[in-house]
């Protein structure tokens, strides 16, 4: 049997047929502009003989014949016998959309009933490239929501497809050249899973490598303790002179260190470089060009502004520029929308630009480059401008603002509502737009990565901008002490970091505020906020504090921390599923010394300031009966770091003192050494699983009585049952961490005093 590495021949056949669609969408509008260049169109005979090779290998005889059918209508346009009129293109486009419509299936046996369900019209498109272009009905398919959100417009719908309108009633958009976003590099197929876990295991050994530097450091001194003690041997045999030889035996000592940490010094050399090497690597296999996103966008321009009437020339800048994968696939509906909304909304008529001295042809540009450590993608056209007196309007028609509220309101007050659930500027709901929800959908992709969208509008055109991380796995982070410890705040969600004069801060309505370059900024403490107990010694003399400013909504909020330590970037170590959503934290990551720290969520802790100040409380504060226990003492035994710092954090803030375990071995000697109120373990660890550390634990009697909290995966009965009968207290799953159950069942098992 031949070896796929675990994926399917459906699933290479999607592979395979989605990237020839993305060809043939795209250099068909590109024919249409050029219908004059024949070698426009020998790739798109291979891409429609790949595709038909494909469906030949798992036998899917409808996909053949349309997918043939194609490539000779394209065979006599690049003989010359046949020109690529506008209906042409439309039929050929519509045949690559039922081509992808296939590889959209779920299963190979969806594909199959859903080609006998569209059988017949399917081989009429097939026989309609036997004739004459301009004598059969354009098979165009009619706009719809999911157009801009999928590879090549809406495939799915290609039975119910209308006729188009006549090629006089509008241009078709020009199509910039641009450089390809395909690699001609050879690729291979791998899961995202995979891929994760290549970049989870990269970062880790980066981290073992780094931890060498303290193997290093205790030889390096074990080095000078070796050579005094030689010393004073020496001075002993010089003063008693005899065949001891001790002081030979101390230089050969010596030697033998000194070699061992040259050793480990060429050791550590290497093995960072080449664990830097290997994460780079890990961490740029995740990386894809700016284009792949854009992918849909010529065939959605072409359709909308021939529906509109309305003749847009699209560009795409910044191709090639390298983003996240992750955020590609999330960026892709909202370029949808802000294209959709741009030609809708912003684009003039060509009769209406022309009465204006304008080019009849609009030009909308989608441009992306890196800029201050992020990804700026912004959508902008040469339009008229958002009409500032309708937008008030309509937000006191929909009774959102008092009228002469909305009148004082700036130009990012007033555009931030347009990003509104259900707000529409639309006077009439169609086909293309008037519900409200797309620009709405851009916002919350923008803030679920950790970013922003801003609105520049005046008489020359709109701008929407959206300010995101360039990778899901690598962020570029303010570093901060808080409460005495050390967390990151993503750049990409900060509005500025300041040094403000104490004198300079007064109370408004019982909170203090300041002005930064001439605005208030309300100041919350981020140690209030996170829930943290400030740490001794934390408060200082100086004149002045440190405040990250955010934007809560269209006002600012600036979050006062212990000190700033600089930006860094760090690679994003994503929560482990057991923690579920834990307030005010993002993610974690592991600095270039190898310290751990949390990556704060910005979101969240907006939403708290909010709420403590609309409310005067904290969501999920802790109770006063916990802020008055006494402090007891708890080990953490994990061996992933993100879950043993989570952990500890959380135990931290609710007042423990916390120490903590790498595996089950390093948990026993820890318990044998110090003196713990209880134990938090994992199951699976290297060296010691939780269940042998617990009987272990259990099997000696000074420790019989210390609370057990088993925490793992692993939530079938017989599991929880094996952890319970080596000798666990309580057993909790990933569940446990979504609400306050985790801190909940730790306060319940010290309510006794401790043995």
């Amino acid at each position: 049997m031949m070896d796929l590495g675990g994926f399917s021949m459906f699933d290479l056949f999607q592979t395979e047929v989605r990237q020839h669609a993305s060809t043939l969408a795209n250099g068909l509008i590109a024919l249409e502009q050029h219908a004059d260049n024949p070698k426009l169109v020998e790739p798109l005979m291979r891409a429609a003989h790949s595709i038909k090779g494909a469906a030949r290998i798992i036998n899917l005889d409808v996909a053949v014949q349309l997918a043939h059918a194609m490539e000779e209508c394209l065979i006599r346009v690049q003989t010359g016998k046949e020109r690529p009129t506008p209906q042409r293109i439309d039929q050929l486009l519509s045949a690559t959309d039922t081509l992808a419509a296939i590889a959209d299936r779920t299963s190979e046996e969806e594909a199959r009933a859903w080609l006998e369900e569209v059988r017949d019209r399917v081989a009429a498109a097939a026989a309609s490239f036997r004739q004459p272009a301009e004598g059969v009905a354009s098979p165009r398919p009619a706009p719809s929501a999911e157009l801009t959100a999928t590879s090549a417009a809406t495939p799915a719908h290609y039975p119910e497809q209308t006729p188009a309108p006549e090629a006089s009633s509008a241009s078709s958009p020009a199509v910039s050249p641009s450089t390809p976003s395909t690699s001609r590099e050879s690729g291979v197929l791998l899961s995202s899973r995979s891929l994760d876990r290549i970049l989870e295991l990269s970062g880790e050994a980066l981290v073992e490598a780094r931890r060498l530097e303290s193997i290093k450091r205790t030889l390096s001194r074990a080095r000078v303790s070796q050579r005094r003690l030689a010393d004073a041997i020496a001075l002993i045999d010089g003063a008693h002179p005899g065949p001891s030889g001790l002081a030979s035996a101390a230089d050969a000592t010596h030697r033998a260190l000194s070699d061992a940490v040259d050793l480990v010094e060429e050791h550590l050399r290497r093995g960072e470089t080449l664990a830097n090497a290997l994460h780079n690597e890990a961490v740029a296999s995740r990386m894809r060009p700016f284009g792949d996103a854009c992918a849909a966008l010529p065939r959605t321009v072409r359709d909308l502004a021939r529906t509109l009437g309305k003749d847009v020339r699209l560009v795409v800048q910044g191709e090639q520029v390298p983003v996240d994968r992750e955020i590609l696939r999330q960026l892709e509906a909202p370029l949808g929308h802000l294209v959709r909304n741009a030609l809708d909304h912003g684009v003039e008529p060509a009769e209406v630009r022309r009465a204006r001295g304008k080019p009849a042809q609009a030009t909308l540009r989608v441009e992306a480059r890196h800029h201050a450590g992020g990804l700026l993608v912004e959508v902008r056209d040469d339009g008229s401008g958002i009409n500032r007196d309708s937008l008030r309007s309509r937000i006191v028609a929909k009774g959102l603002a008092q009228e002469s509220i909305a009148a004082a309101l700036s130009d990012d007050e007033l555009f931030d509502f347009l990003f509104l659930p259900g707000f529409s500027t639309a006077s009439t709901v169609t086909e293309i737009s008037g519900r409200g929800v797309g620009l709405d959908v851009v916002q919350t992709m923008a803030h679920g990565v950790g970013g922003a969208v801003t609105v520049r509008s005046d008489a020359s055109g709109t701008s929407f901008a959206l300010r995101l991380p360039v990778t899901l796995s690598v962020v570029r982070a303010a570093v901060v002490t808080i409460a005495g410890e050390t967390y990151a705040l993503p750049l990409a969600r900060l509005e500025r970091i300041d040094r403000i004069d104490k004198s300079c801060v007064q109370s408004v309505h019982g909170r203090p505020t300041c002005e930064i370059r001439g605005e208030a900024v309300g100041l919350l403490s981020s140690t209030e906020i996170l829930g943290l107990q400030a740490a001794a010694g934390s408060a200082t003399d100086d004149d002045s504090i440190s405040v990250v400013s955010v934007l809560a909504g269209t006002k600012p909020v600036g979050f006062i921390v212990d000190s700033f330590l600089g930006e860094e970037d760090l690679v994003v170590r994503k929560l482990d599923a057991r923690l579920g959503d834990v307030a005010h934290v993002d993610a974690a990551s592991i600095r270039e010394n190898g310290e751990l720290l949390v990556i704060l969520d910005v979101e969240d802790m907006i939403q708290s300031a909010q709420q403590l100040l609309r409310e005067g409380r904290l969501r999920g504060g802790a109770t006063q009966a916990q802020e008055n226990r006494a402090q007891r003492r708890i080990l953490v035994v994990e061996d992933s770091i993100t879950v043993r710092e989570v952990e500890r954090q959380m135990l931290l803030r609710a007042g423990y003192a916390v120490d903590t375990a790498v595996d089950g071995i390093d948990g026993w000697n820890a318990v044998q050494r110090g003196s713990y109120d209880l134990i938090v373990s994992d199951i699976d660890m290297p060296r010691m699983n939780g269940i042998d550390l617990t009987r272990r634990i259990r099997a000696d009697a000074r420790f019989a009585r210390v609370p057990i909290v088993i925490v793992s995966y692993k939530d079938r009965e017989e599991d929880r049952l094996a952890g319970m009968e080596a000798g666990a207290s309580t057993y909790l799953t990933k569940g446990a961490f979504h609400d306050r159950t985790f801190l909940d069942t730790v306060a319940d098992l010290l309510v006794e005093p401790a043995p």
